[in-house]
């Protein structure tokens, strides 16, 4: 059986420059469409765009409208934007050769 996700619209880009306290990648998503996608509060997610995808933390806000999320620092998405998460797999190393040799 699949679980069909609404889609993330991207509704928010925070641009941050050089000298701002906060600066980074960041992705503001609320706490039910998170769960609804087992992620967790400040876990590493990759943010799948039109055009790339980035490694960013995941944090919840619930002041954002349901299937909304807020981005920050990320190149190749844009406002309006439909989005796609993957949940980073920190629990088993990829295989980068069979010879052990």
């Amino acid at each position: 059986m699949s679980r069909a996700f609404l889609p993330l619209q991207v509704v928010g880009y925070i641009a941050t420059r050089k000298g701002d306290a906060e600066r980074g990648p960041l992705l503001r998503i609320r706490p039910d469409d998170a769960h609804m996608r087992l992620i967790e509060d400040g876990e590493l997610v990759w943010v799948y765009g039109p055009r790339r995808h980035e490694l960013t933390p995941a944090v919840y806000d619930d002041t954002l409208p349901r299937g909304g999320v807020v981005v920050r620092d990320l190149a190749g998405v844009a406002i309006t934007e439909i989005v796609r998460l993957v949940k980073m797999d920190v629990d088993h190393r990829p295989v980068l050769s069979t010879n052990l040799a």
